[in-house]
């Protein structure tokens, strides 16, 4: 129950007999001021945890945070909700564990159910020469306090009885390796309680209310303008997803990314046939169910430069060509909806953290279709910086100096190609 909207039982019945029409608005919105402390520019995951994590970590509220949408339509919306922290190296394995852990006690810290659900995420190796490589990512996982696991033949089938294992295949399957710890998060849920949590401690969050230009002067950011009005401010934050070239060029910032088209589609319900995350690798393609029976799936990026957010044929074929072969049953399920988000994706394939050339403007990008992960250990970092100054030692090794200083994070050891990423 939350006293402050009146969630109970109780209530429930009291406004289904008035017909729901006397619910209090879940967002308020506050009128704005000329100046705040801070502006997070972008009502994302990352950007509303930045906020909530500012109050609750540091008791800086004097903040505001400028979304172009509404709350929960943007790239949070747009993703297939997979959490894990199956990582090699250790700066990504670091922060994207440290993320798991948060996502464990959040519906508690919120005091709102996002449906976290460790399933177990199932990554398939189809190779001897590639469950070998698991492997030693899974040491490496075990090394750093984590749970991982190889399975191969009649295991693989045990933990996922509906894998279809049988008869010639193009790319068989060698083995996996599998992380319990890791499943789904209900994305909408994310949103709306970050954001429910930072408006309840006085910061303000704005929707369809657009940067449209950053001012500065002498190297230093002095406001951000909406349409809403101009604010002024000591810091800002860029957190933006695939905007962020556009946004950080409003302050004269060149970043070393490409923004690219990433799709997800889902089936119509069935029951429950599913209790994992599975991801064939051979292409790409990864399948999980929701609570209320639909299958979820996703794969690569488009593989070329787009803003577009609209999905092709040719990517959904090549989604269902390889899921079908994992699970011969999905062939026989209708598609109901389809959705793309925008990726921006350095060269490396990692993210950018930290701060910017511009003094008192901070940047979080570069997260391509990693971000959803990440998000409660980004906004605990972001907010720190933002609060303190200072680097926290989970974000140094993605400040944007690295490209410079040739200190690149490849996990897929892809090298300059963003569209392998």
């Amino acid at each position: 129950m939350d006293p402050k909207l009146g969630y109970s039982g109780f209530s429930l019945l009291k406004h289904a007999v008035t017909g729901n029409r006397r619910w209090p608005d879940f967002l308020a919105e506050p009128e704005m001021r000329a100046s705040y402390d801070i502006v997070i520019i972008g009502g994302g995951g990352h950007g509303l945890a930045t906020a909530h994590y500012l109050a609750a970590n540091h008791g800086v509220t004097n903040v505001a945070v400028v979304e172009g949408g509404w709350i929960g339509g943007g790239n949070t919306a747009r993703n297939t909700t997979i959490v894990r922290s199956d990582y090699l190296l250790n700066a990504s394995f670091q922060l994207k564990h440290f993320a798991l852990k948060l996502w464990s006690d959040l519906t508690q810290d919120l005091n709102f159910n996002v449906m976290y659900e460790p399933r177990g995420y199932v990554d398939l190796a189809h190779s001897d020469g590639e469950l070998e490589h698991f492997t030693l990512r899974a040491n490496a996982m075990r090394m750093r306090g984590a749970e991982a696991s190889i399975l191969t033949g009649q295991e693989v089938q045990h933990r996922v009885p509906e894998l279809d294992l049988s008869g010639r295949k193009r790319f068989p399957v060698a083995g996996a390796l599998v992380q319990e710890a890791g499943g789904v998060v209900r994305h909408d849920a994310v949103a709306w309680g970050f954001a429910r949590s930072a408006a309840a401690s006085g910061i303000h969050v704005f929707q369809n209310c657009p940067a449209t230009g950053i001012d500065v002067k002498s190297g230093r950011i002095v406001a951000v303008n909406t349409p809403k009005g101009r604010i002024a401010c000591k810091q800002a934050l860029i957190s933006v997803a695939g905007s962020s070239s556009a946004v950080a060029q409003m302050a004269g910032i060149d970043l070393p990314l490409s923004t690219i088209n990433v799709q997800a589609l889902v089936t119509e319900p069935v029951k429950p046939a599913l209790d994992a995350v599975v991801n064939y690798n051979a292409g790409l393609s990864y399948v999980s169910q929701t609570s209320k029976g639909e299958f979820v799936l996703g794969g690569a990026t488009d593989g070329y430069a787009s803003y577009a957010r609209r999905g092709s044929f040719e990517r959904i074929e090549d989604v269902l060509a390889r899921a079908v072969q994992m699970f011969p049953f999905l062939s026989r399920l209708r598609l109901m909806r389809h959705w793309s988000g925008s990726a921006d994706i350095p060269m490396d394939g990692n993210a950018m953290l930290g701060r910017t050339q511009v003094d008192g403007l901070m940047i979080n990008a570069g997260w391509g279709y990693a971000g959803f992960k990440a998000t409660p250990a980004v906004g605990w970092c972001m907010a720190e910086l933002l609060a303190t100054g200072k680097i926290p030692d989970l974000v140094a090794p993605f400040t944007l100096e690295r490209f410079a200083q040739g200190a690149e994070h490849d996990d897929a050891g892809i090298g300059p190609y963003p569209w392998l990423q």
